[in-house]
């Protein structure tokens, strides 16, 4: 479905993706870890080129292969419109409509970027908002709703465009413990109901059970693919290892202050 080769980013001096080679199947959920400021974000962006890589290629396999290389060249900006066109992203801070309610939040990618009549856009966007339990919220604006209601509104806005591919960038990371439970429920059923997805999470726990595939990513590189039971319970790198030992102390620790 996407073969990605060669995808390489930097900030100055900071090589943050270094020669990334990844193949993305049509159904795979892939779960990335790794300790911070490895590229696991940087990654998501540069797949729709919200970050721009300097080298690489990125192609999309379907009816029509639709290939980008970096730097973008003719074509290539064409392309990038394709590619973003079959990419659904999800942000860690919602990036939401102030001033919309939560159903014309839905509708608004429906209307501008695909042109789907306002009827036929509002069936969609009133599915989705029930697919994510919210639709008796659909005139409440994003001041009103808590930050869980916000993110589960902002994957009905992506679920409702239909992409080939989400991209979910550490979509708990800005809610408090008591409401993370009710956005990852949300991404479970959006797994079951088969859409590829690339999740990037700290939620150690939850990458295990709802992917199919795991990547531990470090300093720009990939050094494990596997299952996850291969990557968490049999890590071959001994960076990965270190990682989980450090990991388990912080879940275990042997002081509590």
């Amino acid at each position: 479905m996407i073969e990605i080769r060669g995808l390489k980013k930097k900030y100055q001096d900071n090589q943050v993706l270094d020669g990334i080679d990844l193949d993305i199947n049509k159904g795979d959920v892939i779960g990335i870890i790794g300790p911070s400021g490895t590229g696991k974000s940087t990654l998501l962006r540069c797949i729709n080129y919200l970050e721009h890589p300097e080298e690489g290629t990125i192609v999309f396999k379907g009816d029509e292969d639709i290939m980008v290389s970096f730097p973008l060249k003719g074509k290539d900006k064409k392309n990038i419109i394709k590619i973003r066109k079959k990419t659904g992203m999800v942000f860690q801070n919602f990036n939401l409509f102030e001033h919309k309610t939560a159903l014309k939040n839905v509708i608004s990618g429906l209307r501008i970027v695909k042109h789907i009549k306002k009827d036929e856009a509002l069936e969609i966007a009133l599915n989705e908002l029930e697919n994510v339990g919210l639709k008796d919220h659909k005139d409440h604006y994003p001041k009103h709703l808590s930050g869980g209601q916000k993110q589960r509104i902002a994957i009905a806005r992506t679920l409702a465009m239909r992409p080939d591919i989400i991209l979910l960038d550490e979509p708990t990371s800005a809610l408090d413990p008591e409401l993370i439970g009710e956005v990852l429920d949300i991404i479970k059923k959006v797994k079951n109901q088969g859409y590829t997805m690339i999740l990037v999470s700290h939620e150690m726990d939850f990458i295990r059970k709802v992917s199919n595939r795991v990547i531990f990513l470090d300093k720009g590189k990939i050094i494990e693919d596997g299952t996850p039971e291969e990557v968490f319970e049999n890590p071959k790198n001994e960076r990965t290892k270190k990682f989980f030992e450090k990991m388990h102390v912080l879940r275990n620790p042997e002081y509590v202050i």
